[in-house]
This record gives structure tokens, sequence and C-alpha cells, in this order.
């Protein structure tokens, strides 16, 4: 991501009265169309900088050459550097940017802000999961590059089959779910989400991207997310629970688990959802002892004969086959 060369770039203008994207292009090794982009993706972020149009000119700082970053808040300064802590999945360059963007701060914030990026650690392993280390998408760059810039790509695409297809879309926002990047884009046929590893090539155009004017991304993400999770999870179970079995429900099925009110009997009402009436009678029936299942009647059917099975095998008192001492 590009965020450390953005840094850089108010770091530059900082250091000098004036800069041209020529210049800024030999200091960060970049071409002058991306030195333009960034200073002018500086701009639309609320940097005060300007540019000065005409023979001699370039961009500058509002206000004189140089900038304390006053404008950070002591939260918001711990908050930054706590989002790029030693545990974070921050880019090398990116610490380095901000390790200089420290000393850019008011004296008072920079003690703070340096503990707090080794304040904290995440480890985004569960107990007993296997140590994957996740890398960002190939072309995530590229595909951020045209949502801050508003412009159409062409996008080459592997669905899920291995069909590889390519389509012109409008990037609107980049979504990470866990260890996995998506990108929401308008495309011909309405709103789609592409999951940007599957992600083959990116051509970017000159052509503006179309945004719907009362577009938010996170409210259409929330959209998205809910449609999948009724996709994945499309049967649902009535159920009544004993109140001490509500925790271990919450424990079991987490976000699939709608808690009702109380029942006349003092139990509580509850819907289970779950990809099929299969699966969901396997996860029940090891919570018989605190859940009733009501409706439907194939799932109760499915955890009878589930429970049919269990005393078949382990009702009856094994005999022979063991280890005898001599």
């Amino acid at each position: 991501m590009r965020f450390d060369r953005l840094v850089a770039v108010l770091l530059l203008l900082q250091r000098r009265e004036q800069v041209t994207a020529a210049e800024v292009s030999r200091e960060l090794d970049v071409s002058e169309r991306t030195a333009r982009r960034d200073l002018e993706a500086l701009a639309m972020a609320g940097v005060p900088v300007y540019s000065v149009r005409g023979r001699g000119g370039g961009w500058r700082l509002v206000g004189g050459a140089r900038t304390d970053l006053s404008g950070l808040t002591a939260s918001e300064a711990r908050a930054l550097f706590l989002a790029v802590g030693p545990a974070s999945g921050a880019t090398p360059a990116m610490k380095a940017a901000l390790r200089k963007l420290v000393h850019a701060l008011p004296k008072p914030f920079q003690m703070e802000a340096e503990a707090a990026a080794s304040s904290l650690v995440v480890d985004p392993q569960r107990w007993g999961a296997s140590r994957i280390e996740h890398r960002p998408p190939r072309f995530l760059d590229e595909l951020q590059d045209a949502v801050i810039r508003g412009v159409q790509v062409s996008l080459g695409y592997v669905d899920g089959k291995g069909v590889e297809t390519r389509r012109t879309v409008h990037p609107l926002g980049i979504v990470a779910k866990g260890p996995v990047w998506y990108l929401v884009s308008n495309t011909e046929t309405g709103r789609r989400v592409f999951r940007i590893d599957r992600v083959s090539s990116v051509d970017p155009t000159e052509n503006p991207v179309q945004r719907p004017g009362d577009f938010d991304l996170a409210e259409s993400w929330n959209e998205i997310a809910e449609e999948v999770d009724r996709k994945r999870t499309p049967l649902e179970v009535s159920a009544v629970c004993t109140p001490e079995g509500i925790d271990v429900l919450r424990m079991a099925l987490g976000d699939r688990l709608d808690v009702g009110g109380p029942t006349t009997d003092g139990r509580v009402a509850v819907v289970i959802r779950g990809p099929n009436e299969y699966i969901l009678a396997g996860e029940l029936s090891g919570l018989v002892e605190w859940v009733e299942v009501t409706a439907p009647p194939g799932v109760r059917d499915r955890m009878a004969s589930i429970g049919n099975a269990l005393v078949e095998r382990y009702g009856r008192p094994r005999t022979g086959g063991g280890l005898h001492a001599s």
C-alpha cells in the first residue's frame, strides 16, 4: 500500500519551501505521474497542501514551508502508531516512514506515540490452529490506487471454478475480512464483490468511476456480508434453551444464534441458523443437555437418529478385545 510513500512526500514538503512532481519523482524513485497522483491524494485526504501553477510553480504546505503536524491530537497520534506497531500487518517501509514521522510530532506527543507502537500484541491464530502467513494479494496496490483516483479498471478474474474472465469494473472500495481482501465494484450487472487474491490482471483506464452519490463503503459491506451469511446459512431452527445454556450456545454457534424472550416454562426461545439439516443436527446433538429443538421436524428426526446410533455404539458394555495383565 502507498501510505508509506505519502508520508515520505509529506516529510519532503516539510523540509522544502516547495517541491515539484519531478523532484518527488527523483527522491522517491517513482514516475512523475505517480508523484503527481500522490500529491493530489494528500490534498484529497485533507492535508493542507496546494499547487502553484505556472513557471516556477510546484506544491506547498498551507501557511509556510514546515508543519509539526500539530493538527493531530494526543489520542490520534497514539492511535496512528498503535495501528502500525510490531504486531500489525504494516509493511517495513510503512513502519520506517512512521518512525520518521514521530519526529515531526509535537514534543509532548512523541513519547506516548512511541510507547503506543509497542504496547499491543495481536495474535490472530486460534488456539490449536496451524500458523499460516497471510500476505497481501498481488494486485492490492493497483486496485487501491484505482479506488483513490476514481478510475475504471479492466479486470482479469478467475472464479471459484477456475474460469477466467475479463471485464471493466468501477472500483468503489476495498475490504479486508480476516485474511481475505475484497474489491467492491459496480459492473454492467450491478454491484459485485471480487476476491483480490483471484484477480489475474489489472489495467487502469482513464475513464472515471460512476460512483453512486449516496455510496458508503461500510454500509454497503454490511449489506453484502448479511446477504452472504444468509446464503451460507439458509436453514433456521427454532428451539428452547435453559438459561444456563445460553452462554454455551453463544460460544458454540457465534453469530448464528439469535436469542429471544423467555417461554412459559422458564426457558429461552432461540433461533439457530445453519447450512442444512444434517450439519445442524450434528451440532445440536452435542447440546441436548441445554437445548430442545422444536422445528423443523427434519432436524428433530436426524437428531433422534444420531441419538439411536450413539446408544447402539456406546450404550452397551464392550466385551473382548481388551488387554489383560498376566
